[in-house]
C-alpha cells in the first residue's frame, strides 16, 4: 500500500474476490478496504457463474489508518 500511494501516487486501489471465497475476501477486509459492490455473474468458472465482490481503499483512508 505504501508503494501504491507514496511512490505511484495512486488515489485508489481496488481488489476483487469471488463472493463465496471468504479466505480471499478476508485479505482486503483486514487491510481496511471498504466493500463497494458486487458484480453478478462476473465470470464463468468450473461450470458455474461466480459473483465478484469489489473492495476499494482511497489514499486518504490509508493515510488516516496509519496515524
Amino acid at each position: 500500500m505504501q508503494h501504491a500511494f507514496e511512490k505511484l501516487l495512486l488515489n485508489k486501489v481496488e481488489i476483487g474476490a469471488a463472493a463465496d471465497n471468504w479466505r480471499s475476501r478476508a485479505i482486503p477486509e483486514k487491510l481496511g478496504f471498504q466493500q463497494e459492490g458486487e458484480l453478478r455473474d462476473y465470470e464463468f468458472l468450473n461450470g458455474r457463474f461466480l459473483h465478484r465482490v469489489m473492495y476499494g481503499l482511497r489514499r486518504e483512508e490509508w493515510t488516516e489508518s496509519i496515524k
